[in-house]
C-alpha cells in the first residue's frame, strides 16, 4: 500500500510504498477512505504534544471499509463501514470503568498519534473494540470528522452543562468550533460566537451563531456583556486555549459563569484566586470525548441534523499541501485528505 510517512519532525511527510498492515487476531483491517486532518496533525508534526516513535503514520480522523477481520473479530464483517475511535483504553481502570475512557490511565495508544499508526494510509490495522459501524449512507468526508471534531465538540458541550436559553460564547470557530455552534443551538443555548476574520464570523453565522464577533474590532468581554444585559455569558467555550482568548473568555462570564478549555497550547493562564472564588466560577477540562459520543455525533451527522464542515479535500498524496492550508490559517472548516479508492466512491 502507500502513505504518507512522517520520518523527521519538521520535515515533509513522504507519500510511498511500504508494507500492508496485517489485522491481529482482534484487530479489523480498514481500507481507508478518508481522513481529517487538523491541528493535532500540526503539533505532532512539529514536536509537540504526541511524540511517535519515527518513521510513523499520522490521521486520527479514520472512516472506511472492512477489509479483513481478525479470527477473534465476530462483530464486523468485510464490506462494513466504520469510523474510528482514537484511544486504545484498557476497560479496567476507573476512568474505563465510570465512563470516561478518554483518560483512560493505562492509555495503549492514539491511533494516528501515538503507538498506533493511523490513517494517512491506504489501509490501517485498529482494534475491531474501537470501530463504530455506519448503517446510514453519508459523504466519507462528512462521517470522517465526527472522529475528532465532531466527538470533540459533543463532549465538550456535554461537559459543560449547558441548559437551554443559555448564553454561550465560543471562542474559535474552526472544525471543533464548527460543531459546537450547531450542538449549542441544538440544545437551546444562545450562541455568540469569536473568530478572528470576517470570513471566519461570517461563517460562524452560517454554522447557526446568533452573534459573531471579531476581537480585532471589538473588545470581547464588553460586547458580551452588552449582548447579555450587563450579565455576561453562562458558559465560555474556548477552541483555542492561548493566553488571551482564556483571559478573554474568564473576563466574558456571568457571577457563577463555567469556563470549558477545549484547545490547548504551550500557553499558560494566572488566574486571580480571589476573582475565581468570590464570582464562584469553574473552570473546566475536555479531552476528546468518549467512545458513546462518537456514535452519537455519527448519528447526528447520518441524521442530516448536522451541517458540514467539510469545505476542502486533498488527495491523501498531497497531504504536505493540504496540511500548508491548514498552517497557513487560511482556511474555514475542515479539510479532509481522500485515499484514492476514497475518490472513486465520491458521487
Amino acid at each position: 500500500m502507500k502513505a504518507a510517512i512522517l520520518r523527521a519532525f519538521n520535515q515533509p511527510l513522504q507519500w510511498q510504498e511500504v508494507d500492508s498492515p496485517v489485522a491481529d487476531p482482534d484487530e479489523v483491517l480498514v481500507q481507508v477512505m478518508a481522513c481529517g486532518i487538523d491541528g493535532t496533525d500540526l503539533k505532532l508534526l512539529a514536536g509537540f504534544g504526541y511524540t511517535p516513535d519515527l518513521p510513523f503514520i499520522m490521521g486520527h480522523e479514520v472512516a472506511g471499509v472492512v477489509a479483513e477481520v481478525g479470527e477473534r473479530v465476530t462483530n464486523f464483517n468485510p464490506g462494513d463501514r466504520v469510523i474510528a475511535y482514537n484511544f486504545t483504553t484498557c476497560g479496567e481502570c476507573l476512568p474505563c470503568l465510570t465512563y470516561r475512557e478518554q483518560i483512560c490511565v493505562n492509555m495503549g495508544g492514539v491511533l494516528g498519534a501515538k503507538d498506533r499508526h493511523g490513517g494517512y494510509a491506504e489501509y490501517v490495522a485498529i482494534p475491531a473494540r474501537q470501530l463504530v459501524r455506519i448503517s446510514e449512507p453519508v459523504a466519507w468526508p462528512d462521517i470522517a470528522v465526527c472522529c475528532d471534531a465532531g466527538m470533540t465538540a459533543f463532549h465538550a458541550v456535554d461537559r459543560s452543562g449547558l441548559q437551554m436559553g443559555e448564553n454561550v460564547l465560543v471562542i474559535g470557530v474552526g472544525g471543533v468550533g464548527s460543531m459546537v455552534v450547531q450542538l449549542a443551538k441544538t440544545a437551546g443555548a444562545r450562541v455568540l460566537a469569536v473568530d478572528i476574520s470576517d470570513e471566519k464570523t461570517d461563517w460562524a453565522r452560517r454554522m447557526g451563531a446568533d452573534e459573531a464577533l471579531n476581537p480585532r474590532q471589538v473588545d470581547i468581554p464588553t460586547s458580551v456583556r452588552e449582548l447579555t444585559a450587563g450579565l455576561g455569558a453562562d458558559c465560555v467555550l474556548d477552541i483555542v486555549g492561548h493566553t488571551e482568548t482564556m483571559a478573554s473568555g474568564i473576563n466574558s462570564l456571568r457571577h457563577g459563569g463555567r469556563l470549558v478549555i477545549v484547545g490547548y497550547t504551550p500557553d499558560r493562564y494566572p488566574v486571580e484566586g480571589k476573582y475565581l472564588a468570590q464570582n464562584e466560577l469553574e473552570i473546566i477540562g475536555t479531552r476528546a470525548g468518549r467512545k458513546q459520543d462518537l456514535i452519537n455525533i455519527a448519528r447526528l451527522m447520518a441524521s442530516g441534523k448536522m451541517k458540514s464542515i467539510v469545505t476542502q479535500t486533498f488527495p491523501m498524496e498531497e497531504a504536505n499541501e493540504a496540511l500548508a492550508v491548514l498552517r497557513s490559517g487560511n482556511i474555514v472548516g475542515r479539510i479532509v485528505l481522500l485515499t484514492p479508492a476514497g475518490r472513486r466512491a465520491l458521487p
